[in-house]
C-alpha cells in the first residue's frame, strides 16, 4: 500500500512505531488511511485517501501516544502546499 515512510521521528530513547504498536493503534483508520499492520509508524493510503485522512490520522495518533504516554511525536514527513487553517483552529 502507498505510503510517505516513515511518519514521526523516533524520540528520544525509544522508537515511535513501538510506542504506536503498544498503544494496539495498528490498523486505527481514518477515511482511507490508517496504520500500517506492518509497521506502526506507516500511514498507509488504500487509494481512496485523502491527504487529510492522512493527517488527520496522524493528529490522532499523536494525540493518543501524548495522552498516553506524555511523549510529543513529532512529524517526520514534510507536508507540501498550503495547509494554513489546519487543526484546532480551522
Amino acid at each position: 500500500m502507498p505510503s510517505a515512510g516513515s511518519y514521526f521521528c523516533n524520540p528520544s530513547g525509544d522508537s515511535a512505531g513501538r510506542l504506536i504498536d503498544a498503544l494496539e493503534l495498528k490498523g486505527k483508520r481514518v477515511g482511507g488511511a490508517s496504520v500500517s499492520q506492518k509497521h506502526a509508524n506507516f500511514i498507509v493510503n488504500d487509494q481512496a485517501g485523502t491527504a487529510s485522512d492522512v493527517r488527520r490520522l496522524g493528529d490522532e495518533v499523536k494525540e493518543i501516544v501524548r495522552a498516553e504516554t506524555g511523549l510529543e511525536l513529532v512529524e517526520e514527513v514534510v507536508f507540501a502546499g498550503d495547509w494554513s487553517g489546519w487543526g484546532a483552529d480551522a
